[in-house]
């Protein structure tokens, strides 16, 4: 049997979001990620998008898709993980800030 051009679109458009459900979860921020970019601000006043915020690690924040953000005052605080996006550098270029 012959499929339709209407069939083959939706057969194509269930593989996509499936493609995409699996970007979403790459999206994941990994235990080793010292540093963010803020994607979206989600109303909170503290955080700004577009700005690079350390990363403190904490396991339980991040089984709950949190994320243990420190703010310029050098205080941390939990904030939604997909409000940000890792950031992907040599690693002595944040030694540098850091120290």
């Amino acid at each position: 049997m012959k499929h339709t051009a209407s069939e083959k679109k939706n057969s194509k458009s269930k593989g996509s979001s499936t493609k995409s459900e699996g970007r979403a979860r790459s999206r994941a921020i990994s235990p080793t990620v010292r540093f963010v970019v803020c994607v979206k601000s989600g109303g909170y006043v503290d955080l700004e998008p577009l700005k690079v915020y350390k990363v403190r690690h904490d396991a339980s924040a991040t089984a709950q898709h949190l994320l243990r953000v420190v703010d310029a005052s050098g205080e941390d605080y939990l904030y939604p993980a997909d409000f940000f996006r890792p950031i992907k550098a040599a690693r002595n270029l944040f030694d540098a800030v850091e120290s």
